[in-house]
């Protein structure tokens, strides 16, 4: 899946939920913390994989449930620690359809099975070229997608930081009112 089908596979069911539960459209806030949730394995994976060769392929690591399973539990714990269960519920949800989407043919298919990149480094990957379809041998897209992922990842990590800092300063915490 590229990034925009995995944004819109995360956000339209949280949005639903939102119109549901609080008759609005979910807040800027909501819909970011939805965004990164929902990029955030290619985020990490693609360059670890295709930009520097740390591991053996672009869908494990945080591709994984013996790695997504206990991150995104401590993500829960944030959200309840500092009361932002809406957020923090968002991004595991985001995060969760990404892993969803991207397995959904041996999910959900005749013979459903999960498959092994879901449970490395216990199992094998899948079998994949070295270069994957959408970078081109020799193209750009694999430096272009790191420098990104770069970005995203910075960004995410500051605001993170900041709210740590804040929480360990006393400062009072930013309601979820607007998410």
């Amino acid at each position: 899946m590229f990034p925009v089908e995995h944004f819109l596979v995360a956000l339209l069911p949280v949005s639903m939920y939102v119109l549901v539960c609080d008759r609005r459209l979910p807040g800027v806030r909501l819909a970011a913390i939805a965004f990164i949730g929902s990029q955030l394995p290619d985020l990490v994976d693609k360059p670890l994989a295709y930009q520097f060769g740390l591991i053996p392929s672009g869908r494990v690591f945080m591709h994984s449930l013996p790695i997504a399973l206990p991150f995104l539990l401590g993500t829960m714990i944030y959200g309840w620690k500092t009361e932002r269960n809406r957020l923090s519920v968002g991004f595991s949800f985001a995060y969760l359809s990404h892993l969803v989407a991207d397995n959904y043919r041996p999910l959900f298919g005749p013979n459903p099975r999960i498959r092994s990149d879901l449970l490395w480094p216990f199992a094998d990957p899948v079998s994949r070229p070295d270069v994957p379809s959408w970078a081109g041998v020799g193209g750009i897209h694999t430096t272009l997608w790191t420098a990104f992922s770069l970005l995203v990842l910075s960004a995410a990590g500051i605001i993170i930081l900041i709210h740590l800092w804040q929480i360990i300063r006393g400062s009072p915490h930013v309601s979820e009112t607007g998410d």
